[in-house]
């Protein structure tokens, strides 16, 4: 462990625990972005917030080359014991806490590198436009490297284990409405019957096909039509779709298939039928030179013996549209295995807190080794 550290573990857990305490929902995480700049302005830093979204970044060091770290903000609303709340269980607050313990850990460390470390901590993951809006802020433009950490689940990785990259699967949310007529229960033939629709586009969307060898799902999650009357016939209906494949290139074969089953059952039904992408998260796109640079920080920190393979995750990571958007940025995640159970997203997720700490050096010594790299 790099020596430092065990200095700075009362302080990093206190953060985490401030963090975990305090969750704020997508493009709400003000008094998150007030904690991380009021954090960051003790620790000696000059953080820079962005003009028109919550979130902020700080640089260390100076000119070229530039090495990026990202962490996302937001947490889950969620149900919860019966009360619907903000809930960070998806590890944000995990991932804030390891950026802001490697620029702890940076400041008692000598500052022998030539060029800038950005630590960027991004707004709205959870709705899949976070980076979308910090790519317009001008931030990830310089950069040569970025990279990002999530806490795994057990299923993926066990608890002192740690990867290089993470294959998150592309994933877009697509909402819709059907626009019909309602009509009297005894008299179907006077409207369209929004249900039946409905239930067409399960069926159809379930028969088209794309590459079998890439893993791939279509799925209805929210169907809402009709009021309290059994006897009338809803004509309109709203709904949401989930869609998923493991690679770009498929993923835009579903859409166009989803597509193509709309255009039929407007047709059949004689229905209006509106969709729009409410959320596009892309496949993604690994360099070999950064998973390389962060297979050596793990190895370095833990020891080969507990480093794993890549993990292929059919969920979906918004840090994937840094490198589709900047192509010529070198970009992967490191995958960190906590114990993590039951599972992201789940209510009561929980995982061990103490692999924070070696996040922080795996991090840290993944932005020096990529600065050097990079000279």
């Amino acid at each position: 462990m790099i020596e430092p550290l065990t200095e700075l573990r009362p302080k990093i857990m206190e953060i985490f625990e401030h963090l975990h305490a305090n969750p704020e929902v997508s493009f709400e995480e003000y008094n998150t972005t007030k904690f991380i700049e009021r954090t960051l302005i003790e620790a000696g830093y000059t953080p820079q917030r962005f003009k028109n979204c919550t979130g902020l970044y700080v640089d260390v060091g100076s000119g070229t080359p530039y090495i990026g770290l990202r962490a996302d903000m937001d947490a889950l609303w969620q149900e919860v014991d019966g009360v619907f709340k903000a809930n960070h269980s998806c590890g944000h607050d995990g991932h804030m806490t390891m950026a802001l313990g490697s620029l702890l850990l940076l400041k008692q460390l000598p500052q022998s590198f030539k060029g800038t470390i950005r630590v960027i901590f991004q707004p709205a993951e959870e709705k899949g436009l976070g980076a979308l809006a910090v790519l317009k802020e001008g931030v990830i433009d310089d950069l040569d490297y970025l990279f990002g950490v999530h806490v795994r689940p057990i299923e993926e990785l066990s608890d002192g284990t740690y990867c290089a990259a993470l294959y998150h699967g592309a994933s877009v949310t697509i909402e819709g409405n059907i626009v019909g007529e309602d009509a009297h229960a005894a008299r179907p033939h006077l409207g369209q019957n929004a249900i039946e629709v409905g239930a067409a586009i399960i069926e159809d969307i379930r028969s088209t096909y794309t590459n079998p060898m890439v893993p791939t799902s279509v799925k209805m999650t929210r169907f809402q039509a009709g009021g309290s009357a059994a006897n009338v016939i809803p004509g309109r209906a709203e709904f949401t779709l989930d869609v998923r494949a493991q690679e770009n290139s498929v993923m835009k074969e579903l859409k166009d298939n989803v597509q193509r089953v709309m255009d039929s059952e407007q047709l059949l039904y004689h229905v209006k039928i509106n969709t729009h992408i409410a959320s596009d998260i892309v496949a993604a796109e690994v360099d070999e030179d950064a998973m390389a640079l962060m297979t050596q920080a793990i190895i370095d920190s833990v020891g080969e013996a507990n480093l794993r393979p890549p993990v292929h995750t059919p969920g979906g990571e918004d840090f994937h549209h840094y490198a589709v958007q900047r192509p010529t940025l070198k970009t992967t995640m490191l995958g960190l295995g906590c114990g993590l159970e039951p599972g992201l997203h789940h209510p009561h997720m929980k995982f061990n807190h103490t692999r924070l700490i070696t996040g922080v050096e795996i991090l840290t010594r993944v932005l020096l080794l990529a600065i050097q790299k990079a000279q």
